[in-house]
């Protein structure tokens, strides 16, 4: 954050926000207040903001300009677990220069009639890092049904980072406001993130509204004012999501252009041209990219040279970083990257492992460039102009006979091609140090599935069978890299414990012959004991189930629900009827399909020659589905974890 303190005859060298609703005078509180006992739009909600202001301006103390923020807020106590909301943490900033400063700060717990002032002794001033500190209290008598109000200003010297407003929270909010009052002479890119409506969006201009001490000349502003009102909780808890930083009602403001009284612009907005130029010199990237030469000294030339293709080549100098590096679980691309110490120390972070992938390849003139992204946690980057601030993670990105790739070497067990499913976050820059960098889509593998193919029969009260589980993509790394990181016995454990406490492995063993690096194939011979063989017999035919529960609890979602990649579940059992018993009845044939067959779900079960056949098929033909449809997508998945828990096949003594 740039640090800027200006004196009065100084010219002001960032904007100022303002917040602003109706008067809401402090330590009152409105019948309504008192009497809200639940939230009819989220009955869940332990918590809820009545009301929420903030205002940013820009004044002059002491002889400075200062950026002031004041915060003014109310939340009600609606359950036990909303306790959690009576402490506060305000974060403030500090640098050798100067500091921020907290101030006027009141907190009072409404108990009905009863006040109780958060007493100064205990608001607690703490050092969280070199450069972070935050104040922090605790709502004295919180009870059900408190009201916990509290205010606060920030004095500020930082001028640079206007931020904007989090309209949404974990808790809901009856009312948030934020306005913003912007001298004309600044330029702000801004934008309003999330699926939620602005109730008010008023913007005006305000004549002669800010000036300078000492200078005559006065700027105009630019006004505004936005509100929402009922604003729901966001969810983080909610599975298949990007970062919440993509959907969270935010508005954020960006300076683009500053223009001084005396008519001198200063642009803050760089372009992609400016940051080829930057990366080419900088040397924790340009610089590391050019490092083909320590790499041509210190492995085999049979590594750069051999190889009867470049695919064979790539895929070896691929598989020869896999295996060089243990990769320390840290990103780093901007700073202390060293890949000639990392290659010595064989462990370093992505961009040291990756950079080298890079400069292994070109050393065998194979063409490859590092391409910046952003992991799905992280957020998407925006396109319109470059925020290094966006990206988090590196890649190399290779073209080999025509054919595009996108390789990582941080995962051991990542086959050639395919990217963590940390990255599939749908595009990346990517920087070509001999031209100009460009967007580049992240196409995730498609054939990405699980089949389950079990066959049994039933008798002295088991069932004894064998049971393939074959994975394709995405599955087969996930089910390798847990194999890889664990013993087999451990593995094996965790599966009959997963399955059923009844269900017993008696041999294990992989397929090697079906198997490849996109594919494995694993084969068990099981038990499954204490099966009640009555006159009547329930047995459910799925010894696997895929999704034991719904992922999807909220009843409205207010972002899209991304999977990352294509999936494809099927479950296949052939079951031999036991002697002296035939079929009573079978479970319910089951055949959906969502719009444009975007995800399909098939269950049946036949009987021929004694054999039961069972046949279930889930599948999902699209990664991302908007939070339009996310009704049909938890119905659909609600009634996919019903037919795998609730389908019997009834048998019946003849």
């Amino acid at each position: 954050m740039l640090y800027k303190r200006v004196a009065l005859w100084v010219v002001l060298s960032l904007p100022g926000l303002l917040f602003a609703q109706q008067t809401n005078e402090f330590g009152i509180l409105d019948q309504f207040e008192k009497d809200f006992k639940s939230y009819e739009k989220d009955t869940t909600a332990a918590a809820i903001y009545l009301y929420e202001k903030g205002e940013n301006y820009f004044e002059a103390r002491q002889g400075y300009i200062w950026l002031i923020t004041t915060y003014h807020a109310k939340k009600k106590i609606l359950k036990k677990q909303g306790f959690d909301e009576a402490e506060i943490i305000i974060p403030y900033y500090r640098a050798k220069a100067g500091r921020e400063r907290v101030n006027a700060i009141k907190a009072i717990t409404h108990n009905g009639n009863r006040k109780q002032v958060v007493a100064s002794d205990k608001i607690f001033d703490l050092d969280v890092n070199e450069r972070l500190s935050q104040i922090k209290f605790t709502f004295p008598s919180v009870e059900v049904g408190s009201v916990l109000e509290y205010s606060y200003e920030i004095q500020s010297p930082f001028f640079y980072n206007l931020s904007g407003w989090e309209f949404q929270s974990a808790i809901p909010k009856l009312y948030s406001e934020y306005n913003a009052k912007i001298p004309g002479n600044f330029k702000y890119n801004r934008s309003l993130i999330g699926e939620i409506g602005l109730d008010v969006n008023d913007a005006s201009i305000k004549k002669s509204c800010f000036s300078v001490p000492g200078i005559s000349q006065r700027a105009d502003c630019e006004v505004l004012k936005y509100v929402m009102k009922d604003v729901p909780a966001f969810k983080e808890d909610e599975e298949y999501m990007l970062s919440s930083d993509n959907y969270r009602s935010t508005l954020e403001f960006e300076l683009s252009e500053y223009v001084s009284l005396d008519g001198i612009k200063q642009k803050f907005t760089k372009t992609w041209r400016d940051v080829d130029k930057e990366f080419r010199t900088d040397k924790d990237i340009g610089g590391q990219l050019r490092k083909k030469n320590f790499f041509e000294k210190n492995v085999s030339l049979d590594l750069i040279t051999g190889g009867e293709s470049d695919l064979e080549k790539a895929k070896n100098i691929y598989g020869f970083v896999k295996e060089h590096y243990t990769w320390n679980n840290k990103y780093s691309i901007f700073r202390n990257n060293n890949v000639k110490d990392a290659f010595d120390r064989r462990t370093g972070n992505v961009a040291e492992i990756n950079i080298t992938l890079i400069n292994l390849l070109n050393a065998a003139n194979i063409k490859t460039d590092l391409m910046v992204l952003s992991t799905r946690s992280h957020g998407l980057p925006k396109r319109n102009h470059p925020v290094l601030s966006n990206f988090n993670y590196v890649v190399a990105k290779t073209t080999i006979d025509g054919k595009e790739y996108l390789l990582d070497a941080t995962e051991k067990e990542m086959p050639f091609g395919m990217l963590p499913y940390r990255c599939l976050n749908y595009y990346g820059r990517v920087m070509d140090l001999d031209g100009e960098s460009y967007w580049y889509d992240i196409l995730p593998e498609k054939n990405n599935s699980r089949s389950i193919q079990v066959k049994a029969e039933l008798k002295n009260g088991k069932a004894v069978g064998t049971l393939d589980d074959i994975t394709m993509g995405y599955e087969a790394f996930f089910k390798r890299d847990q194999v890889a990181k664990t013993s087999e016995e451990k593995y094996l454990g965790e599966m009959e414990r997963e399955l059923d406490d009844d269900f017993v492995i008696q041999t294990y063993e992989t397929n090697s012959e079906k198997s490849n690096e996109r594919t494995l194939v694993e084969h068990f011979e099981f038990e499954l004991r204490n099966i009640n063989m009555d006159a009547t017999v329930f047995f459910n035919p799925f010894l696997v189930r895929f999704f034991a529960v719904n992922p999807f609890k909220s009843e409205q979602r207010y972002y899209p629900i991304d999977f990352g990649f294509l999936r494809n579940y099927r479950y296949m059992a052939n079951i031999k009827i036991p002697e002296g018993y035939r079929v009573k009845e079978f479970p319910e044939v089951v055949n959906l399909a969502l719009p444009d067959q975007s995800a399909l779900l098939r269950f049946e079960c036949k009987e021929y020659q004694g054999v039961i056949n069972v046949y279930f098929n889930f599948k999902l033909n699209s990664t991302q589905y908007n939070s339009e449809g996310y009704a049909y997508i938890k119905k659909f998945f609600e009634r996919a974890v019903n037919v795998q828990n609730q389908s019997y096949l009834v048998l019946e003594k003849l």
